[in-house]
């Protein structure tokens, strides 16, 4: 399991029942968490929750709220800076299981002792965007939701690195991608975060076990002739890490030389022996 380690700003208090409780730089959020199916283990901090989602029977929820919070508020790590703001959807704008990539991404770039161009499909608010950049890479940012790219844009902001080289895309990934091979692009490394299911920029609809192998396929081919990694991220139940990892050999591993591993994501549970399963991550690397 890759483990996210290294935050102070956010800690995992307790799961259980199909909830987990977090505590945000002081605010303390509880939410669903459908792998967390066994009992709580400190059943007296739940009534300290700030806020708890509740899921509706229709399908999304809403979030209770027991105090004022603010609109947003800043979370940081290592020197990174990300606003969390809790969203309908259960979302906070960050998954701090990630971090397990980011310190993984931030190693191989500053250890290439090279200029590093990144592409970042699906790239959300940005996390990983920031975390590349701070490392010393070049990054295209590419997510079909205009509101998230203008989100990314204040974390980079936030965190005093917006005049770093960057750019940002509102696009559907596969038609940016297919677009990129047109003009010739390369870079040296990808990275993704494709959803289950969503709609481009026109309305395109992204299925995943339909349309992933396809981008995954095509956007090996923008790799550099020396390219460094490529990731991808799998929130979707059902697609474990082999997988993702099987994809990878298939495009990536056949065109270079490297090795690929796979495996979940890991949010370990503060004061405790559990550590809470969140998606997987394969990667493939020189």
């Amino acid at each position: 399991m890759f483990l996210a380690k290294g935050w102070k700003d956010y800690k995992l208090l307790d799961t259980g029942e199909g909830e987990k409780l977090e505590n945000w730089n002081g605010y303390i959020l509880r939410r669903p968490d459908p792998q967390a199916i066994w009992k709580k283990e400190k059943p007296n901090l739940w009534n300290k929750a700030d806020a708890y989602y509740i899921r509706s029977s229709l399908g999304g929820g809403s979030w209770e709220f027991k105090k004022k919070l603010p609109e947003r508020w800043m979370v940081s790590y290592e020197g990174l800076v990300f606003i969390v703001r809790p969203t309908g959807f259960k979302h906070t704008g960050i998954f701090p299981e990630q971090a397990a990539n980011w310190v993984f991404m931030a190693d191989k770039i500053k250890k290439a002792q090279k200029e590093i161009s990144v592409l970042n499909l699906f790239a959300y608010t940005g996390a990983a965007t920031l975390a590349c950049i701070q490392a010393g890479a070049h990054v295209t940012h590419v997510d079909a939701a205009k509101s998230m790219v203008a989100w990314a844009k204040e974390n980079a902001a936030a965190s005093k690195l917006a005049e770093k080289p960057q750019r940002y895309i509102v696009d559907d990934c596969l038609k940016f991608v297919l677009r990129e091979q047109r003009r010739g692009s390369r870079y040296d490394a990808i990275l993704m975060d494709p959803p289950s299911y969503g709609r481009g920029v026109d309305g395109q609809v992204w299925k995943l076990e339909e349309n992933l192998f396809e981008l995954v396929e095509q956007s090996a081919m923008l790799l550099s002739d020396q390219p460094l990694f490529f990731i991808i991220n799998s929130y979707t139940t059902g697609l474990g890490p082999s997988v993702t990892k099987n994809m990878l050999e298939l495009t990536v591993g056949k065109m270079h030389k490297g090795s690929t591993q796979a495996d979940e994501l890991g949010l370990p549970v503060e004061d405790s022996k559990l550590v809470l399963p969140c998606g997987s991550t394969a990667r493939w690397h020189a």
